[in-house]
């Protein structure tokens, strides 16, 4: 279902993506009781700004930031979160670090001396 989702999602116009983050701030902003004046203030933009990103259209990235900040929802960010990779070549290498050293029993050396062989 979530493929879906993510297939319709990609199929959208541009126009039609800042729409939905339109819509999505403006349902936030009224699920958490807030007039525009009041987010746009908290959020440090003006109320016609705050007005034109519900309606779906164009802003800054800052604010749309500054409003999610507020209506306390910038984890939609993290799947922007670039995770560090470890290339095959340094995972071997790693891998190779930490195999298990022989260790060599000083005690069983003393006892045993070198055969003559």
């Amino acid at each position: 279902m979530n493929e879906n989702k993510v297939m319709n999602i990609a199929q959208l116009s541009d126009a039609a993506i800042i729409h939905k983050i339109g819509g999505f701030v403006k349902k936030k902003r009224i699920d958490l009781n807030k007039t525009q004046d009041t987010l746009a203030y908290e959020a440090g933009i003006s109320r016609s700004t705050l007005s034109l990103l519900e309606r779906g259209e164009k802003v800054n990235l800052i604010t749309l930031i500054q409003v999610l900040r507020v209506l306390d929802e910038l984890a939609i960010f993290e799947a922007f979160e670039v995770g560090q990779r470890i290339s095959p070549l340094e995972y071997i290498k790693l891998q190779k670090k930490h195999e298990r050293q022989r260790v060599r029993n000083t005690d069983m050396a003393a006892e045993n001396p070198r055969s003559e062989w």
